[in-house]
């Protein structure tokens, strides 16, 4: 159980950012049951792409879902069993592109949940077309002279919906992927990390982030101004310092304890009505 391998044969290309996703993810969980957490109470789900192959490599319970409806899914798991860890796998076409408005509510709801999203700006599965975050410009199979749009800055989209715990990673730092994913796990509300996850075979980005990332110092998770102006520092386009790290960091009650505090209420209410009810009678 320790390696939570399983014998399915791994199809990702030598040099994946995805291998250092699931060796983080595969730390972080084995450094919780350490600590107590049972790992028959995780959960991964996964959307369509390279990325959610980690589903069939990761011996721990899963859900396949489809291409860009990890959220719903995943949502409807901890509704059903809220003392589940569900911990959410999809890539940034994926959770960007078709899944975004699951995504966003998942968000606005504050879904007791961790969102690990393998952002390799690129649609590797289907050889190499532009996503949300793709740079302006980008040149691929499905834009052989460049792209027209901007794009998408996701954290700043997921600060203002609601979710509770940001961060940001890369494949090339997998000390920090494993702290964030063990924070984000533990946390209490919706947590995302988003790792700029390289695609060596159509995306190859390791050159460009080392030479941009730096490690968050002195930066105060719960300013929300101060995490707003570290995720707009880059945006996803330009030559910029790229900040990694835990971004943002809010408590607040979570969609299950909204649900369950709503559900209470009527199942009081509703006993006293049958009681006036049956005196009336």
């Amino acid at each position: 159980m320790k390696d939570l391998g399983t014998s399915c044969p791994n199809t990702w290309c030598p040099g994946c950012g995805n291998f250092a996703i699931m060796n983080a993810v595969k730390t972080a969980l084995n450094s919780l049951s350490d600590e107590g957490l049972s790992l028959n109470n995780v959960v991964l789900v996964s959307g369509i792409g390279c990325n959610s192959k980690i589903a069939d490599y990761m011996n721990v319970n899963s859900f396949y879902s489809l291409h860009g409806r990890v959220f719903p899914p995943a949502t409807g798991i901890k509704l059903a069993n809220p003392g589940l860890k569900v911990i959410g796998h999809a890539g940034d076409g994926d959770a960007y592109g078709e899944g975004l408005e699951h995504l966003i509510f998942a968000a606005k709801r504050n879904v007791d949940m961790t969102a690990i999203i393998h952002n390799n700006r690129v649609y590797g599965l289907t050889t190499g077309q532009y996503t949300p975050t793709s740079p302006l410009g980008y040149k691929g199979r499905s834009t052989p002279f460049g792209t027209t749009e901007m794009p998408l800055n996701p954290l700043e989209l997921m600060l203002v919906s609601g979710a509770t715990f940001l961060g940001r990673g890369t494949s090339h730092g997998i000390d920090l992927l494993k702290k964030l994913f063990k924070e984000a796990i533990l946390h209490k509300g919706f947590a995302l990390i988003d790792v700029l996850q390289v695609c060596v075979t159509y995306y190859n980005m390791y050159e460009y982030y080392d030479k941009r990332v730096y490690e968050l110092k002195d930066h105060n998770p719960e300013d929300f101004d101060a995490a707003m102006k570290k995720i707009r520092e880059w945006d996803y386009n330009t030559d910029s310092p790229i900040a990694l790290g835990l971004l943002y960091k809010k408590n607040a009650p979570t969609m299950e304890e909204r649900f369950g505090k709503f559900d209470r209420e009527n199942i009081d209410r509703s006993s006293k009505i049958k009681k006036i009810m049956e005196e009336a009678i």
